[in-house]
């Protein structure tokens, strides 16, 4: 895999595998395709786990009342 590759490059390729390996390969480039899809789908979920974090560090950021003054005091 490239340097710099996204996460929609990775499942596009994803993708292209998926229909090469529906189509009849010889053995050995199937086993070749296989493997760039097991890398492809370990890449692509490390993206979605780091994406998953994210969301949920802003969700408690948004979740946790200010500090400072409280507007229940009025």
């Amino acid at each position: 895999m490239k340097k710099g590759t996204t996460y929609e490059q990775a499942a596009e390729r994803l993708e292209e595998i998926v229909t090469l390996l529906q189509s009849k390969q010889p053995l050995d480039e199937s086993l070749k395709l296989f493997q760039e899809g097991t890398e492809l789908i370990a890449f692509c979920q490390k993206k979605l786990d780091a994406a998953q974090l994210k969301v949920e560090q802003l969700m408690s950021k948004t979740e946790d009342p200010p500090h400072g003054d409280d507007a229940s005091n009025s």
